[in-house]
């Protein structure tokens, strides 16, 4: 169920990625909430990409679906 709830809630974000060059994948969630995700593309190699994991990907997530705790690059 949470899973599909991320899923959702990264393509609700996923043009504003691509539009700089990027993409992100779900990889999965690990109990306690954790979500496992895969920057790539532009993102992938961007000095800011902790940033727009954190500040963008993970506030978007916590936010849409409560039960997500945080969100770590794979």
């Amino acid at each position: 169920m949470i899973e599909e709830k991320v899923k959702k809630a990264l393509a609700d974000i996923r043009p504003q990625l691509q539009a700089d060059g990027g993409d992100i994948e779900f990889v999965s969630v690990a109990e306690g909430g954790k979500v496992f995700v895969r920057l790539t593309g532009a993102c992938g190699s961007c000095p800011m990409a902790t940033m727009t994991l954190k500040m963008g990907v993970e506030a978007h997530l916590k936010k849409t679906v409560p039960e997500v705790t945080e969100v770590i690059q794979a």
